[in-house]
C-alpha cells in the first residue's frame, strides 16, 4: 500500500477511537456556598439597624423630657 492510502485509513482508525465521554455515574450537586456570604453582608446590616432603633429611642425619649420639662409649673 502507498503512503497516502495508509494516511486517510489511519485518520478514520484514530477518529473511530475517539468516543463520546462517558457521563459520571451520579453527580450530586453542589452545596451552596452563599450562606457565608449572606451572612457577612446581614451582619453590618443588623448591627446598623439596631444603633437606628437605640438612636431613635434616644430621640424618643429626649423629646418626652423636652416636652416635660417646658410643660412643667415654674
Amino acid at each position: 500500500m502507498k503512503a497516502r492510502h495508509c494516511l486517510p485509513m489511519l485518520s478514520m482508525v484514530l477518529l473511530a477511537a475517539c468516543g463520546r465521554p462517558q457521563p459520571p455515574d451520579t453527580e450530586r450537586p453542589p452545596e451552596p456556598q452563599a450562606g457565608a456570604m449572606r451572612d457577612a453582608i446581614a451582619q453590618p446590616l443588623e448591627k446598623a439597624q439596631a444603633a437606628k432603633a437605640a438612636v431613635e429611642e434616644a430621640t424618643g425619649a429626649e423629646s418626652a423630657a423636652l416636652q416635660d420639662a417646658e410643660s412643667a409649673p415654674e
